[in-house]
């Protein structure tokens, strides 16, 4: 059976849940929707259910109720072929150190019918210097390129990205960006976890947050950031503190919400220019200490936080 290009809906699930020994609920009620061509961002702190989600998506774990479709069609249903058409590639590949990248590859290409050339997909990662190199010698940008190479060579429809660049240096990430973006561009799809807010506001374009086994928000970046309350964040601490003060941030004008996380107080704010001299006059008035005061834009880590009252790296 063959699957031909479609331009809507390639991945779907519909109230989807997974339960361990009968009582603990990884997954509660989860639904998704990836249209092909997206790069869809599933955000979320450890224990939310992402990888229970993804393993499931993926064919590797069996739902305990709900419905996964992917291009289509169920794993019950078309299991060999559903695995010619997707690419995994997890937050820690362990592969085999005593080959080399072109054997490594060479070896991931047999698993498939329609494989790419090794040739073009070790050019295409940045790896040709290291072709012959054995995987032991590989830095860990290196390594993680070549893990995603391995998901590459089967010259898949679907991309599932595990955490792809955690550890890495500025530079690794960057070029793991470009490899998303050149497979996005040629028509693929992209389902991404991951614990950098640049990362998921660069390249996602649709995300959902996961918290408690459930999607507690999603949207594009731009739409999540605007429902925080302002596109602009101002932040401050005050030597001593005030206790439980949040309400009072709230009073000021353009306020949308307050977050006191570590002694930083951080306000989402529409216009900046009218809060902060409200702020620093009920500073005065109250002859408090302003020893930090900073803006910025708003970012999907403000997001993060107004939802779940933590940022995601805490975890």
């Amino acid at each position: 059976m063959a699957f031909t290009m479609q331009e809507q809906v390639v991945v779907r699930c519909r109230d989807l849940r997974k339960t361990y020994e009968g009582k603990v609920e990884a997954v509660r009620g989860l639904d998704l929707t990836i249209y092909a061509g997206q790069c869809y961002g599933l955000l979320g702190p450890n224990g939310a259910g992402k990888t229970t989600t993804i393993e499931i998506l993926e064919g590797l774990l069996a739902a305990t109720s709900g419905t996964v479709e992917i291009l289509g069609h169920t794993w019950r249903d078309h299991a060999p072929q559903l695995r010619e058409s997707i690419g995994v590639s997890l937050q820690e590949t362990r592969l085999a150190e005593k080959l080399t990248v072109r054997e490594t590859l060479e070896l991931f290409g047999g698993f498939y019918h329609h494989a790419r050339p090794v040739a073009d997909v070790i050019e295409e990662l940045s790896l040709t210097e290291k072709a012959d190199a054995w995987v032991g010698k590989l830095s860990g940008g290196q390594k993680q390129r070549l893990a995603i190479a391995t998901a590459l060579v089967g010259n898949p429809r679907i991309l599932f990205l595990d955490e792809p660049t955690t550890g890495l240096d500025p530079q690794s990430r960057r070029q793991v960006w470009d490899i998303v973006r050149r497979f996005q561009s040629e028509g693929g799809t992209v389902l991404l976890t991951t614990h950098y807010m640049d990362e998921a506001e660069r390249l996602c374009d649709y995300i959902s947050i996961v918290d408690h086994g459930q999607v507690i928000a999603a949207g594009t970046p731009p739409e999540l950031i605007s429902g925080v309350g302002g596109q602009h964040c101002v932040e401050f601490a005050l030597d001593p503190a005030p206790p439980n003060a949040s309400d009072l941030w709230r009073t000021l004008p353009g306020v949308g919400s307050a977050q006191a996380n570590d002694g930083i107080t951080t306000l989402t704010v529409e216009e900046p220019h009218r809060t902060i001299p409200a702020l620093l006059a009920l500073v005065e008035q109250n002859h408090w200490r302003l020893s930090q005061l900073t803006t910025r834009q708003s970012s999907l880590e403000d997001v993060f936080v107004h939802l779940t009252g933590r940022h995601l790296r805490e975890e």
